[in-house]
């Protein structure tokens, strides 16, 4: 850095002013260096490590895909079934079936790594950090692993199912059950740090966003959460129950209800910005939506794909689709992929709605996209790993 004489206007001499500005500058960088601290690491094109790609669950992709993807590989289960989402790190894809299996299977080749077999199956995502796997059951227990052997280093039980993948805050973890309570746990030994309930379900899993952790709920509420201490620091009354996972963008969550309607919510206000409801085919919404280019997608039960204005909640267009959509979209780029029931895999505009591309895989999907390394994969309900590419 080169120091500029400054000129003297009160008498002190131009070596005190410099020193004052380089100290002014060295307070300012250290104060950005503390709250870089506290903001999860940037995104890695080469990785998805949690249910919707990051923390703040925007779905959306930083690696690119060709115009047309073709089946890399095919990992099959005989008699098998997949309704997890699929997370991948350090050239892994990590996923559970139905029957209790866990599978690490190599990106490029789909050449297992390790398989391990616990006693009930895995409906959730599971999630990626610092070598670290972290996956939970349906009996309730969350699991850690170490993510290149597959041995378990601990776990952690709840009363009841673990529907939804885990997510980060620091060195600790939240998992959410459908206990009703989300747990904070130290990721290292899996102590509990605190816990928050509420009076019924937790499906989705908790959007973290600096110091906030948001738990759309099926008390019908959206509860915005103190990560540091566990304590409720607001709430906002959605009418109907929700399993939808928050994708959060600046200080705006978005998601859909069982009602069949979907929310943007300004979470520092507490407060409902906008709401959009298809009232033709007024269907649940079970799909989390992806956020990215001032664009909101989702899927609905009324087997559509909704593009909406994120800052007003306009339609921008909608695709139909011949079965339900649950399974939640991803953005890349330009495009948007999202599967359906049926069993196809759509890429659309994410301008426009068109179809620019679709794979039809021979058994339904219930789990969503995972996208990295220019490597899209997706696992179906009739047993088998797809990883698609150039």
């Amino acid at each position: 850095m080169i120091c500029h004489p400054m000129k003297q206007r009160t008498g002190l001499p131009s070596t005190c002013g410099c020193i004052l500005v380089l100290s002014t500058l060295i307070a300012l960088c250290a104060a950005r260096l503390d709250a870089a601290a506290d903001e999860p690491p940037p995104g890695d094109a080469a990785r998805w490590p949690v249910f919707r790609g990051n923390a703040a669950g925007t779905g959306v992709a930083l690696t690119k895909l060709p115009p047309a993807l073709k089946v890399r590989w095919e990992y099959r289960v005989p008699e098998g079934a997949f309704e997890a989402t699929p997370v991948v790190a350090d050239g892994c894809v990590y996923i559970g079936d139905l029957d209790g299996q866990l599978y690490a299977l190599d990106l490029h080749t789909g050449q297992p790594r390790w398989k391990k077999k616990f006693d009930l199956g895995f409906t959730a995502a599971a999630a990626v950090r610092d070598q670290q796997l972290l996956i939970g059951d349906m009996e309730g227990r969350l699991h850690s692993l170490d993510a290149a052997t597959g041995n378990v280093q601990w776990t952690f039980a709840t009363e009841v199912e673990i529907s939804a993948g885990a997510n980060f805050y620091r060195d600790q973890v939240l998992i959410g059950s459908q206990d009703g309570t989300l747990y904070c746990l130290q990721a290292a030994t899996g102590q509990l740090a605190w816990k928050y309930s509420i009076d019924n379900q937790i499906r989705c899993a908790a959007t973290v966003v600096e110091d906030r952790a948001f738990v759309a709920g099926c008390d019908g509420q959206l509860h915005i959460i103190d990560v540091t201490n566990g304590q409720l620091a607001g709430k906002v009354d959605i009418k109907a129950p929700t399993g939808v996972t928050p994708a959060a963008v600046g200080q705006h969550v978005y998601f859909g209800t069982e009602g069949g309607v979907f929310f943007c919510v300004d979470w520092k206000r507490a407060e409902t910005v906008w709401t959009f409801e298809d009232r033709q085919r007024q269907q649940p919404v079970r799909s989390s939506p992806a956020v990215a280019d001032g664009v909101v997608v989702f899927g609905g039960r009324s087997k559509k794909v909704y593009a909406l204005n994120a800052d007003n909640g306009q339609l921008q267009w909608e695709f139909t689709t011949r079965q339900r959509v649950d399974a939640s979209p991803v953005i890349v780029q330009d495009r948007v992929f999202v599967a359906a029931a049926d069993g196809r895999l759509y890429a659309l505009g994410l301008k426009t709605g068109k179809e620019l591309w679709q794979f039809e895989a021979g058994g339904g999907f219930a789990g969503s996209p995972a996208v990295a390394d220019q490597r899209l994969v997706i696992a179906s309900q009739d047993g088998v790993v797809y990883c698609l590419g150039e």
